[in-house]
């Protein structure tokens, strides 16, 4: 009876670390999976806010040449404090951002849950 319940024991602990290892090496896929969303996602917000901050400062220069001038108005403080919308450069920002994306997609996607050793022969295949 001891003796199988000692067989026992092993075998589920046996099953229980087989478990551990395979939910391990799922979590790396999603780490690094999540890690690229964060850094992406940290990048686009340092590039919005960089770009912001630049157009705020020369707007800010802009009105204050105009007022020693004596050239502001309202009108012309609300035109230069709204956001233009249908600008040509944003829109092909966009459209790279798109083209950069799709192909890093297709280049290290593939890749990301492979093991490194099918990644070694991967690239003797390629040359």
């Amino acid at each position: 009876m001891n003796k199988d319940l000692e067989k026992k024991s092993e075998e589920l602990e046996q099953t229980l670390m087989k478990q551990l290892q395979l939910f391990k090496e799922d979590s790396k896929d999603w780490v690094k999976v999540g890690g690229l969303v964060l850094a992406g996602g940290l990048l686009t917000f340092a590039i919005v806010k960089a770009t912001q901050k630049k157009r705020n400062r020369e707007t800010e220069r802009a009105m204050e040449v105009l007022e020693r001038e004596g050239l502001l108005s309202k009108n012309l403080e609300k035109k230069l404090t709204s956001s233009s919308k249908g600008a040509f450069w944003p829109k092909l920002s966009e459209r790279l951002l798109l083209v950069g994306l799709a192909f890093a997609k297709e280049k290290f996607f593939p890749n990301l849950f492979t093991p490194a050793a099918e990644d070694e022969t991967a690239e003797e295949e390629s040359k």
